[in-house]
C-alpha cells in the first residue's frame, strides 16, 4: 500500500534508537549521537529495528537523524563515504523489515521512514528545542540536500522531517523537496514550545497553514516532546488541518540540554493510558521518541488493536 493511503488508517511508529543501542553496548556519547553506530556497529542498528518490528511497529525510522554529511566530514570522512553511511542506514532498516516479514504467515505492509533531523541537531547543543539559529534558505538547502537525496535514492517510503523547531528551515526543506524530489512523500514532526507555538516562536496556526498547502506532506504533528504536552497539541492541530496527525513523544523523562542528561518525572502516565486520548484527538500515526522502548511500542500496538 502506498504510504499516502497507509496514513488514512492507524499506524504504529517505532521508538528510540540511541538508548536501545546503548543497551547493546554501543557508545553514543559524541556529536554524531546514534549515527556513530553506522560506523562502529551497524548490526546493532539492525537489531534495534528488528526489535521494534517484533514489538508491532508498522514503520521503522532510519538511524539518520544526526547522520548528515557535514557531521561525518567533521570526523574526517569524505562526502562519498558519508553518503554511503546514510545509504547503509536505509539498507539495515530494509533488511530488518525483510527478515521480520519472512517470519510472518500473514502479509503485512511495513514502511521505512528516512529521518531528517534539523540543522539544530547538527549543532549538537540542544537547538532542536529552541530553533534559535538562522541561516539563509540556500544555506539550509545546501546542508539538507545530500542526506535527503541519498535517502530518496535509497528507496525510503516517506521522509520523516523530525523535531523541526524553525519555520524558515521547514519551508526551505519543503521547497527543496518540491524542486529536487517532487514525487517523494514526507511527514513533518514539529518541535513545540507549547500547544500553540513552534520552538522558534512561530504560531502553529501559521506553520500548519503552510503545510496544508504542501501535497507532498502526507502527515504532520509533534515529536520529541513530553507526554503531558501531546493531547493539547493534537487538539490544537486538529482544528487547523485535515491532514493525518502524528505523535511520537519522549518517554516521560525531561531532557536538560545544558548537561545533556535526562531526569525522571514523577507520576508519568503510561502509553496505554494516553493513546486512546491521542486517537480521540485525531492521531493516526503513534510511536515513541527519546528514551522509549520496544515495550512502549508494544503497549501502543496492543492499545490501538483494542
Amino acid at each position: 500500500m502506498d504510504f499516502r493511503q497507509a496514513v488514512t488508517q492507524p499506524l504504529v511508529l517505532d521508538g528510540a534508537m540511541a538508548t536501545e543501542l546503548e543497551k547493546r553496548g554501543v557508545d553514543t556519547n559524541s556529536d554524531l549521537w546514534s549515527a556513530r553506530a553506522l560506523l562502529t556497529d551497524p548490526n546493532a542498528v539492525y537489531a534495534v529495528h528488528r526489535s521494534y518490528f517484533d514489538a508491532g511497529a508498522d514503520v521503522a525510522i532510519t538511524n539518520t537523524y544526526q547522520a548528515n554529511v557535514p557531521a561525518f566530514e567533521k570526523i574526517g570522512l569524505s562526502a562519498a563515504a558519508s553518503k554511503a553511511l546514510i545509504a547503509k542506514a536505509v539498507q539495515v532498516a530494509q533488511q530488518a523489515r525483510q527478515d521480520y516479514l519472512a517470519t510472518q504467515t500473514e502479509p503485512r505492509d511495513l514502511y521505512i521512514a528516512g529521518s531528517v533531523g534539523p540543522y539544530g541537531a547538527y549543532l549538537a547543543d540542544g537547538s532542536e528545542y529552541t530553533g534559535a539559529y538562522q541561516l539563509s534558505r540556500q544555506a539550509y538547502q545546501i546542508f539538507h540536500y545530500p542526506r535527503i537525496a541519498q535517502l530518496v535514492a535509497s528507496g525510503v517510503d516517506v521522509l520523516a522531517l523530525e523535531t523541526q523547531p524553525n519555520f524558515a528551515e521547514i519551508q526551505a526543506e519543503i521547497d527543496l523537496l518540491q524542486a529536487e524530489s517532487p514525487q517523494q512523500l514526507a511527514w513533518v514532526g514539529l518541535s513545540i514550545k507549547d500547544a500553540h507555538t513552534l520552538c522558534d516562536g512561530t504560531p502553529l496556526t501559521e506553520v500548519v497553514a503552510y503545510l496544508n498547502q504542501q501535497p507532498q506532506v502526507v502527515a504532520l504533528g509533534v515529536n520529541c516532546t513530553a507526554l503531558i504536552n501531546v493531547t493539547a497539541a493534537l487538539k490544537a492541530l486538529r482544528t487547523a488541518t485535515t491532514k493525518p496527525l502524528l505523535v511520537y513523544p519522549n518517554s516521560g523523562e525531561a531532557y536538560d540540554p545544558s548537561d545533556k542528561t535526562w531526569h525522571t518525572q514523577p507520576n508519568t502516565p503510561q502509553f496505554r493510558t494516553l493513546v486512546p486520548q491521542w486517537q480521540a484527538a485525531g492521531a493516526q500515526l503513534i510511536g515513541g521518541c527519546c528514551r522509549t522502548t520496544p515495550n512502549d511500542i508494544q503497549q501502543i500496538r496492543q492499545t490501538i488493536k483494542r
